[in-house]
Formats: C-alpha cells, structure tokens, sequence
C-alpha cells in the first residue's frame, strides 16, 4: 500500500500554492485515467465524504478510498461531513481505508473531544472545517490541536455555488488565528468552495495555501498551464 512520508505536511510547499484536488470533480466512470493525468501536478487528493444528513450529498466511502490509496503515494485527505452519531466511526473507517489527514467540522463540537482523541490514538493528522455560516472565531479552543485548517466558501455539499462575499475576510481572520498558536506544527490554511479562475486569485491573496480544485482543474483544457498560473499566484507578504 503506498504511503507518503509521515512528514508530508511539512514537505507541503511554502513559496506556491499547495494543489489539492477534489476527486468528487474527477471522472469517477474513469477515475483510473484521471488520477494519472492529474497526479504530476497534485499535491494532495481531496476526499468529500458526506452522509446525507449533516450534508444533503451521498458521497465517498472507504472501499474507494482504500482503492485509491492502492494507486497512489499522494496524500490522502478525507474530508468528513457526517453527523455526530457516525462521526467516530467513520474515522475509523477511513483511517483503516489509507487516510494521511482527516479533517471533520468544528460544527461536530458534542463530539470533537473523542474525535480528536481516536485521530491521535490512531496516529493521523487532524483537521478542522467550518460552514459558510460559522464564525471563524470557533475555531480557536483547537488550533494548537489541527494541521489543516479549512474555510468553506459556499453552501455544504452542493456543487457549482458562486463565492460567498464574505470568504477573503474569513480567510484573512483564519491566518491571523493560526499566527497566534503556540504549536510548532504546520497548520495550512485551504478554501473549499467557490474555486473559480476569477475567486482563487483573492482567495490567495487573503492567506489561502491551498484552495479545493474541482472543475477549475479537472476542466481545464490544458492543466498543465492551468497549475503553472496556480502556482504564479501570490499570497500576502
């Protein structure tokens, strides 16, 4: 089963933007072709997993992150937008699957204890989402705790929403929180949501390391100019 190195966090870029690509925009009749296809210019692969309640989609399961994690030595992130009730089970599960990160909601708080307690047990990274609709400020009793940490854009679970307007703002409050921890552990800033040519360049700018690439990527015509524009972008100084 291939694996990253343990550190593949801090082996993340630093001087570019991190390319994380969301397999939910992939073409899953040919997932085998696309995976090699994107995979010179991937980062990290991006795993939506979504239970039909917490998120109104149905999306990924283990089989198919164990799948993946046959093909691929790139970084797993498993994104979990599950309800309470199945939250530490799925951890389980995709833990068992080949997951490298696995990020759940900061909304999850009834259960965030014992989820971040099973992640640690289990020797995977933790990271931490938040709503649209969340302020960023929730995120703070955690962040000495996560090594990602991520800024939704639009509406959970539903594709093709524009940005909302309120996002850089967001995200800039996000990089001044994760400025202050005490923790010597990386913790990258990504924006999931709202991925557009004409949104990612101040998406960027407001102190995103990596934004979600769906279709802006997976679309592309040619993504190898696609990801050299992508990593061209600069974040604040």
């Amino acid at each position: 089963m291939p694996k990253p190195p343990k550190d593949w966090i801090e082996r993340l870029p630093t001087d570019h933007c991190i390319a994380e690509f969301s397999i939910w925009s992939a073409n899953l009749m040919n997932l085998s072709a696309d995976l090699e296809r994107i995979s010179p210019h991937a980062d990290i692969l991006h795993l939506d997993v979504a239970d039909g309640h917490f998120a109104p989609a149905l999306l990924i399961f283990p089989d198919m992150v164990a799948a993946l994690r046959d093909q691929t030595e790139l970084p797993l992130h498993i994104h979990l937008m599950v309800a309470d009730s199945v939250l530490l089970s799925q951890i389980e599960q995709f833990a068992e699957a080949g997951a490298d990160l696995i990020s759940f909601h900061v909304e999850n708080k009834a259960v965030a204890e014992d989820a971040f307690a099973l992640l640690e047990q289990l020797h995977i990274p933790a990271g931490l989402v938040a709503r649209v609709e969340t302020p960023v400020g929730t995120f703070e009793p955690y962040l000495e705790r996560i090594q990602f940490l991520t800024l939704l854009g639009t509406a959970i679970g539903v594709k093709g929403q524009g940005l909302d307007a309120a996002a850089p703002a967001r995200l800039g409050e996000a990089q001044s929180l994760i400025a202050d921890r005490e923790s010597s552990q990386r913790c990258v800033l990504a924006a999931d949501g709202g991925i557009r040519e004409h949104t990612v360049p101040d998406l960027v700018a407001a102190g995103a390391e990596t934004v979600v690439l769906g279709s802006l990527a997976f679309g592309a015509d040619d993504l190898r100019a696609r990801m050299s524009w992508l990593a061209a972008l600069q974040g604040p100084k």
